[in-house]
């Protein structure tokens, strides 16, 4: 693909100069790099909330995009710096469970019953190195910003065709977070949780929709309890639940905040009865 689109999804926000630092190092490097940001509000250090952003997003871009995650609580330490090339794109990111939507969800369910990321093999047809050839790195390294002096002078190199073997050595195995999806219960129940807040104040769920009750379901969240599914988001009642254009359940106010409504946080319990 030439000029490959470049993608950027960080906790950095928009109110100080990083995200800028960044385009401008891709810029240098590859001046014809198409950019797009996925998100940049994505919360301090949430690696799970980045990952769903940037799994919602990168399956619209074409054909051998490339995608840079920086949500980095561990920047300056020990854990490695990829890239993670797929059959449908190329992934740019730290080794922290970030770069989790590369992945199939089979091979993601060996993290199932983890809080954490957890090693997984590479898939056939995948393939990742450790960003280790300094060449391709803007100099001087800071320790705190890998976003503006590893990940996007990466990114861009790959983007003007430098492959994947000359940025360090191969690995097999890369951490991964569980597929986001909630999992019955032997009561019956579907137990979740709040993985994302919009904009709107919509919150979204790990409870995927082809995982809902056949009949009309019952949402409880936040000591409210939901009947049946609402097809839009403008339904009347105060609160709702409505399937997201991302496939997820969502709880929504119709024009209000329905995180402001509940006091959400990322993380709080849904259940879904029967």
């Amino acid at each position: 693909m030439a000029n490959p689109i470049i993608t950027l999804t960080t906790d950095f926000g928009l109110e100080d100069p990083y995200v800028a630092a960044m385009k401008g190092v891709i810029l240098t490097i590859s001046p014809e790099a198409p950019i797009v940001d996925i998100s940049h509000a994505v919360r301090p250090h949430a690696i799970e909330q980045g990952a769903f952003l940037l799994a919602s997003a990168w399956p619209y871009f074409p054909r051998g995009s490339i995608h840079v995650g920086v949500v980095d609580p561990g920047v300056g330490t020990e854990r490695r710096a990829l890239a993670v090339r797929t059959p449908a794109a190329t992934f740019v990111g730290p080794d922290n469970g970030l770069l989790s939507p590369a992945l199939p969800d089979e091979v993601r369910e060996a993290a199932w019953g983890h809080d954490q990321p957890v090693p997984v093999r590479l898939p056939e047809g995948y393939r990742a190195v450790s960003l280790t050839n300094e060449d391709y790195f803007r100099r001087p390294v800071s320790s705190t910003f890998h976003g503006r002096d590893i990940f996007a002078p990466v990114a861009a190199h790959i983007s003007l065709g430098v492959p994947l073997e000359e940025l360090g050595p191969p690995v097999e195995e890369v951490f991964a977070l569980a597929p986001l999806r909630s999992r019955l219960q032997p009561d019956g129940n579907l137990r979740g949780r709040v993985i994302h807040i919009d904009v709107f104040g919509n919150l979204v769920t790990d409870v995927r929709c082809e995982d809902l009750p056949a009949e009309r379901p019952t949402v409880e969240v936040a000591g409210r309890r939901i009947a049946g599914l609402s097809p839009t988001y403008q339904e009347g009642a105060e609160i709702v639940a409505v399937v997201g254009s991302s496939g997820y359940l969502e709880i929504a106010a119709p024009k209000a905040s329905a995180a402001e409504l509940l006091e959400a946080t990322l993380g709080m319990p849904v259940l879904v009865r029967p």
